[in-house]
């Protein structure tokens, strides 16, 4: 019976793992469309900043701001997707074994 709990053991572990790959691949593929729309983002407040200035007045404050701040919307997701990643990716600290206690420590005096 007890080569029967090592594979349920082994096959959980395993399982875990995978689970784990596949969760990352999924924090990495949001981060990527994340970043895509920052770049949309940025490259329409680029166009309108261009269009302004060629047309030779200045982008009006609400467009300006709307661009801006999907601009920060994207950059902050992207920011959480990234530090989620790095988070991640740090091994976990290995278990710390408690001192030994007095009791076990009785040699002679």
């Amino acid at each position: 019976m007890a080569i029967w709990d090592k594979l349920k053991t082994e096959l959980d572990r395993a399982g875990k793992a995978a689970q784990g790959a596949l969760d990352e691949g999924k924090t990495r593929l949001e981060a990527f469309r994340a970043r895509q729309l920052a770049d949309k983002a940025a490259q329409a407040l680029g166009y309108a900043v261009f269009r302004a200035r060629q047309s030779g007045t200045e982008v009006d404050w609400q467009t300006l701001q709307r661009l801006v701040n999907a601009l920060a919307e994207k950059e902050a997701e992207v920011q959480r997707l990234e530090k989620e990643l790095r988070d991640e990716e740090k091994p976990a600290a290995p278990p710390t074994e408690p001192p030994p206690s007095p009791a076990a420590d009785s040699g002679p005096a």
